[in-house]
């Protein structure tokens, strides 16, 4: 399946699909990616992964066969051609991280939950920005903490949230992603556990493997925090339920994690996209205890591209994340950080008109796959960017293999998953033009109409989950 993921969106170009299937194998081969001496799936299981015959993928490494990329021997499978190697370290196969890499194309990216544009006050910002820019001396411009007219910005928004914070507990980052990696180098060594949810944002599941952590499982909202180097819970439109953990669950979760004297980390990253007219999530984590680590992003409710987060922590927390930081990139985008400075004086009202279109997105997104789907568990949910949807039968992985041969690409819900389950889930964003939305479910349909599911699921097997 780690294969499989590798892969991306290979069966959207033209032509024979044994030909697309060798096209990309003989990419990865050359790149280094599948190395020298290492042996490639089982035709069986390869073509059980990737929903296709296995007349498909025997004709596929015939043709590597045939070019010298790959060496088939009966009774001993198929092996990259060359003598074995040192593996080297390996990057990430989370379908979430390589989808960002495909070239364009007539694909619906419903995998990536994340604005398509920027919004209109993103460029006014910069505008505004402009003669402060030009007024700029004696400042090199390197900030490994942040700009601190961010940080103190930052501060002020949490301390109108009920978070008492001061600027030098708040360390700005390149996006939400870029704090969880932090964290993940600062606070972490290789074999510590890090408690997490499942399923949970596959992003911090992929931070943790960096780090070569042990994953180890609890329920959405985790519950009772035990012994751990590190808990992780998004308490707010969870990423991928979109459930809001309760007041009464979230100081339950503070205590038993003091109690086990455990750092508990809130991505918070999804918090401003309740949807208008629900009622108001509880405060942050750290409302409850202000050693609570919070992480926060502008990457969802302004746009990607602007690469500005955060992390909110006790000051000694700060200053180890400082001292990483500085060894890494000296510190972020000036500008960017600037123009994020005049965003969040404005944030709220942005944010009302962003979670409104979040509102539509999702009710528009909902009724069509009801309508074409009716046998598919779709909850509805009151914030955030994504369904969780379970499939009356077969599996997610592939199913997602057969849906982007129709032209939409979604996440299979094993990937976000580190206990091996929820292998009959999908996550779909709902953050799209309501054209591409429409369109989406037509193409779904169509892909679930042809979906012959595998005898047996296909699963993924998480890296150093227990």
């Amino acid at each position: 399946m780690e294969l499989a993921d590798r892969l991306g969106r290979w069966s959207t170009d033209r032509g024979p699909l044994y030909v697309l299937l060798a096209r990309r194998l003989r990419a990865l081969i050359d790149d280094g990616e599948l190395r020298s001496g290492m042996r490639l799936p089982p035709e069986r299981k390869l073509a059980k992964a990737l929903a296709v015959g296995r007349s498909t993928v025997v004709a596929a490494y015939d043709l590597l066969g045939a070019d010298g990329r790959v060496v088939r021997r009966q009774g001993s499978g198929t092996r990259v051609a060359g003598p074995e190697t040192v593996p080297a370290r390996e990057t990430t196969h989370s379908p979430a991280f390589l989808q960002l890499l495909e070239p364009s194309a007539d694909v619906i990216a419903l995998a990536c939950a994340a604005p398509g544009k920027p919004p209109p006050e993103l460029a006014q910002a910069y505008r505004r920005i402009a003669p402060e820019l030009a007024a700029v001396e004696g400042d090199i411009g390197y900030h490994p903490t942040g700009h601190p007219l961010l940080r103190r910005a930052i501060a002020d928004r949490y301390r109108a949230r009920g978070v008492p914070t001061d600027p030098e507990q708040i360390l700005v980052t390149g996006g939400g992603q870029h704090a969880l990696s932090l964290l993940a180098r600062a606070l972490l060594r290789p074999g510590d556990h890090v408690l997490v949810e499942a399923p949970t944002y596959p992003g911090a599941l992929e931070a943790f493997r960096e780090a070569a952590t042990v994953l180890r499982t609890g329920p959405v909202g985790l519950g009772t925090v035990t012994s751990a180097a590190l808990a992780y819970v998004v308490a707010t439109c969870h990423n991928p339920t979109g459930t809001v953990l309760p007041a009464s669950g979230r100081r339950a979760l503070v205590e038993s994690a003091r109690r086990a004297a455990v750092p508990l980390v809130d991505d918070e990253v999804l918090a401003d996209l309740g949807f208008p007219g629900t009622d108001p999530p509880p405060p942050p984590l750290a409302h409850y205890d202000e050693s609570v680590i919070s992480i926060g992003s502008l990457s969802k409710v302004v746009w990607g591209g602007l690469r500005v987060g955060w992390v909110r922590a006790p000051v000694p927390v700060i200053a180890r994340l400082s001292r990483l930081r500085a060894v890494h990139d000296l510190g972020g985008n000036i500008p960017a950080q600037l123009a994020a400075t005049w965003l969040l004086r404005d944030l709220d009202r942005l944010r009302e008109r962003i979670s409104q279109q979040r509102r539509e997105g999702h009710d528009l997104l909902v009724a069509e796959l009801a309508a074409r789907l009716p046998k598919w568990d779709i909850p509805t949910v009151s914030g955030g960017q994504t369904l969780w949807i379970r499939l009356p039968h077969g599996d997610g992985a592939s199913f997602a293999q057969r849906a982007l041969r129709h032209g939409v690409a979604i996440l299979p819900g094993a990937g976000l998953d580190a206990s091996g389950g929820s292998i009959d889930r999908i996550r779909i964003s709902f953050v799209a033009e309501p054209h591409d939305l429409r369109e989406a479910a037509r193409r779904l349909a169509e892909a679930w109409r042809t979906y012959e599911p595998p005898d047996q699921p296909v699963a993924v097997s998480p890296p150093l989950a227990i």
